[in-house]
Formats: structure tokens, sequence, C-alpha cells
């Protein structure tokens, strides 16, 4: 039933509706015309008739009471329960919540270890940086089972994760941990979905530490957060063809990239019983060693080589004179047009590709840090090895050696024209060795794959801000990061889900849309109720193909309790009843 005004000339009337079906069409009827409606306005008859009925309805005298209510006697708190529910639902798609389970049901944590793993993960995805903000930051989410947790759990919880099974044999760069058997597990649960593993992309990275950063794993090296003052840490992460993270290793930070590639094959094909497996690795990681050693364990590979450094590589690109073969390939920002060649030289396959897009974006790149550098000072340019084989010395600088005036103005180097026409010829060039079977487009086409690991590091250092890490104890950071891991396939599973729903969501705004998904718990009168905040499209389309349901936009979750009415106490009439026993009378 509803209200309708119905207009008749100047004057409008207010009338009670129904909608009823009638021969399988819906008919309106009209219950009671209650009069005109300026008239019940100015009375306020209809303002009457609406307070009249609220009585009947909690709803309405809930929002009544948010208004009115002068005695306190209405109380109010909010929590976010987007992420909770999305992310709890993909925890249990993923299986990780009952691989915990197992691996701790015979331990005697005294508090929800798996819970506490849960909160780290998804404060992780949500605003991430150290464990010390997680305790508190939890307090604003609605997560089941949290009740309880402290900080030093949460500490202990890391402990745990990275806390290591077996003792480091002296061939191996990392020891067996709790996280590795995680992995193998969660693995295991997901190997019906394909064969094994064909394609495997590595790539590695270094995280900071401020402190010390353990036992063993933080030391000085080649920093790529461009911190050489702070000890670090390297880490790799491995995915599969898919894009979907396997494992991860970590290492001290004076790890050198070239002599991991092998001992992670090794242990890739120990713990998940892999048989055949392609590696795809960038250049940094190969080494004559680590080409041999591939061929020894008789493994395929795609590996990027050094254009200008290998000198076998420079002559397939400068002197090879045998034509590219064009290729167009399609992507979702629009066609990229490749050119490529294969050439064998000593029984070595090489596949050379050349974008000449990129290499007019290259060139244009180069000129214009080059002149914006010497704008600076020509100090910075020199201590940049990249920069510095495009200077020469200036005709000034050659005056001065030679006893001349040199004018202020001058700089002492300037571009050489002669070395950027030089190197031009590198310009979009990347040269890959493989010893696969696959075309010269396939190759191509799994090694720019690799830029999905590249990613997933950008994400983890970036939108995830794995740093900074404060744990003192090898097994904590091990831990520590692996909760970075397991964000990481959470939102890999995300992506998934959103292409399936037809949606492309930003990351960030994904993640302000499911914090303004909020349940308010309202209590009045010893009545409970729980409101929801409206939900954003997108979120909406997540929710409904990951088959997670909205709560109720208002439920009452605890009803007050029916009170029974006292039964009146009667009055005794006239002389009250004797007792049985007469009173002692004292002498």
């Amino acid at each position: 039933m509803f209200f309708r005004l119905k207009k008749s000339g100047e004057r409008a009337y207010v009338q009670i509706v129904e909608n009823r079906r009638v021969d399988g069409a819906v008919r309106q009827s009209v219950i009671a015309t209650l009069g005109r409606a300026d008239e019940l306005d100015a009375s306020g008859a209809l303002a009457s008739l609406l307070a009249s009925g609220a009585k009947l309805t909690d709803q309405v005298l809930l929002i009544n009471a948010l208004d009115e209510d002068a005695d306190g006697a209405l109380s109010a708190s909010a929590k976010r329960i987007g992420g909770p529910l999305l992310f709890g639902k993909i925890w249990e798609r993923l299986g990780i919540g009952d691989v915990l389970g197992d691996l701790l049901q015979d331990l005697a944590f005294e508090f929800a270890v798996e819970r506490a793993v849960f909160v780290a993960t998804l404060h992780r995805i949500f605003v991430s940086g150290s464990d010390r903000d997680c305790s508190s930051w939890m307090e604003d989410y609605d997560i089941p089972g949290t009740q309880g947790l402290d900080l030093h759990h949460f500490y202990r919880a890391m402990a745990w994760l990275g806390e290591e099974m077996e003792k480091k044999s002296e061939d191996a760069l990392a020891p067996r941990c709790v996280k590795d058997v995680i992995e193998e597990k969660l693995f295991d649960k997901r190997r019906d979905l394909f064969a094994d593993l064909s394609v495997v992309f590595m790539d590695t990275t270094s995280l900071s530490f401020y402190g010390e950063g353990g036992e063993t794993l933080g030391e000085h090296g080649y920093s790529k957060d461009y911190r050489p003052d702070l000890k670090q840490m390297i880490l790799a992460l491995i995915v599969d063809g898919n894009g979907r993270p396997i494992c991860t290793e970590m290492w001290p930070g004076a790890t050198a990239d070239v002599t991991t590639l092998l001992p992670v094959v090794d242990r890739l094909r120990q713990r998940f019983s892999i048989g055949r497996v392609c590696v795809v690795a960038d250049r940094g990681m190969i080494s004559a060693a680590t080409i041999e050693g591939l061929e020894a364990r008789k493994l395929e590979y795609i590996l990027g080589a050094r254009e200008r450094s290998d000198a076998i590589v420079r002559k397939i690109v400068l002197e090879n004179d045998a034509p590219f073969v064009p290729l167009l390939l399609e992507r979702k920002t629009g066609e990229t047009q490749l050119f490529v060649k294969q050439v064998m030289i000593e029984g070595k396959r090489y596949i050379v590709c050349r974008n000449e897009a990129e290499a007019e974006k290259d060139r244009k790149a180069i000129v214009a840090a080059l002149d914006a550098q010497l704008k600076k000072g020509d100090k910075a340019l020199i201590g940049n090895s990249a920069y510095r084989r495009y200077l020469r010395k200036s005709a000034g600088a050659k005056d001065k050696t030679k006893g001349k005036h040199k004018d202020k103005g001058d700089r002492a180097f300037e571009i050489d024209a002669g070395k950027l026409a030089e190197e031009a010829r590198f310009d979009g060039i990347f040269v890959l060795r493989t010893n696969a079977n696959v075309s010269p487009l396939q190759a191509v086409l799994r090694y720019r794959d690799l830029l999905q690991v590249e990613n997933l590091f950008l994400r983890t250092k970036a939108i995830m801000r794995t740093r900074p890490i404060f744990h003192s104890s090898d097994a904590a950071i091990r831990g520590h990061m692996f909760c970075s891991f397991l964000a990481l396939a959470m939102q890999k599973y995300l992506d998934d889900l959103s292409c399936e729903a037809g949606v492309a969501p930003e990351w960030k705004e994904l993640l302000r849309d499911l914090d303004r998904l909020q349940q308010v718990r309202l209590q009045y009168r010893g009545a409970d109720w729980l409101v929801r905040t409206d939900a954003a499209p997108t979120t909406t389309a997540l929710f409904r193909q990951a088959h997670v349901a909205l709560p109720p936009r208002a439920r009452q979750t605890a009803p007050p309790k029916p009170t029974v009415p006292s039964k009146p106490v009667q009055k005794r009439r006239g002389r009250p009843k004797r007792s049985a026993t007469p009173p002692r009378i004292s002498p």
C-alpha cells in the first residue's frame, strides 16, 4: 500500500491505494480517500496520522529515535565490512584457512593464529606498512574471530610462518620454513587446474631494512631501492604462466642475481614435483655458468641477453643482414608492431626483436635526459655510467689542456653525436637466447609475459608498501614477507573475478569502495539493529561474481526480550493469620 495524490481540476486529494493482481494484471484499488491535500497539510491531520502509524513500525521508530535522542538511550557504532566479506571469501576459496588449520591443529597456541595471519594479510592489502599498526587498524573492521588479538600475537604469528623446519644445507641459499610448506599445500590444492608448471617466470628485487634486518638476511649490497646506506634482503618471486604466484624465496642482501636462478630451479623441481619446465628470466640473472647448468639439467629456457656487453650479441645486432619478419601483437591498449629474426651462431639460437615505436621513444628520452642533466652540470653525468658513454670532452676543455683560457660558461663535456648515432642501433631492440622448441613469436610472447612479475613487484613495493620492515629476527621477516605473498595471491584471484564480471576497477578506487561499505550497529532500549550502507555498482558486481551475499539493509539481531507482567500482590483482608507457633512469652 502507498499514498497517492489524485488531481481533480485545481485540487489534489490524498488517497491510500493498494496494488492487486486481477486476471494476471496489476490493478490499483483505492482503499480510502483522506481528503484534500492542502487542508490535511494545514490542519496537521496527515502528520498526526503518519506519527500514529509509525508507532506500529520499529524501523520508523528507530529513525525517530535518532532525531530525538535527548537522554542518550541510543548507542551507535560503525564497522567496515566490505574487505572482510570479499577477501574472506577469497581466503576460503584459495584454501588458505584450511591449510593453516591443518598445520596448527597439533600446536598449542593460545590465540587464533589463522585469524592473525588473515588480518595481517588484509592489512597488507589495504594500508600495509609495519605490523605495529595492524592491531589498532583492525578495530575499524568487522572481522570474525579476532577478539582478543593483540600486537604480540601478530609478532608470534609472523615468527611461526618463517620458522625454520630443518637446518640449511651448505649448498642451499635459504632454509626450509613453515611458509614453504604452506606454499606447497596451496599449490597442491589447485594442481588439478593444470598438469604441470610448463612455464615459470622469475624476477628479483631488494627490500631495505630500518635496522639490522635479522640475524642473517640484512646485508649491504646492490640496492634497487637506491638506498645503499641501508641493509637489505633479496626477494625472488616465481609465478606460473597465468600470472599466479607460486612461491617466494628470500636471501641475504649481498646475494648476486646470477647465482640464484639454478638453486631456485632445483628447489622448484624438488618442492612441487615438476618435470618439464621452461624458465623465463631477465638478463640480470644470466651468466655462462647459469646457461650451462640449465642445459645440463635438460631444461628449456627463454633468457634475455645483454645487447651491449655481450660480444656475440653485438655481432648479431650490428653485422647480421638477415631480414626481419614483421609481427603484429594485439594488446588491450592497441596493437604493437614488432620485427623479428632468428639467428643461429655456434649452435646457439638467438631471436632478435625490434620495436620501431619504442626505438623512437627511447632516442627522444635519452636526448631529453642528457640535455636536462647538462643544464644542471656535467659532473652528475660523469658519475652515471648509462649517460657517460654518450659524452665527450668539449672543445673548451681540450683548449684548457693546451694552455688556452677557458670561459666560465664552457662545459667540460658535451653530447657526442657520433656515439648517439652508434648506440641508436640498439634502440628498441631486445635479444633472446633460447633452446625451447617454440616459434619466435611464442618466445617473444613468453618473454613479454615476464612483465607480469615486474608488475607484481610494483604492487608489492608501491601499492601494498611492504616496506618498512622493523622485525629483528629472520623468522619474523620471512613471515612478514609471506603475508605480502598471500596478499598478491588474493589480489590475482580478485583480478580474475573482475575479468569474469566484466569490470576493470582501479585498485585504489576499489579499496575505497570496499571501505565505504559499512555496517552500523544501533542499540536502543534493548533492541539491537544492524544497518548497512549502500554498495557501489562495481562492488556489487564483484560480490555477485564471488557469490558473496550482501547483508540486509536493516535487520534486528537481538530483539528485546518480552517482558512478563508481574502479578499484583493481593492485600490480606481482615485480621492477619495467626501463626501456628504461639509467640514465646518471657517470664
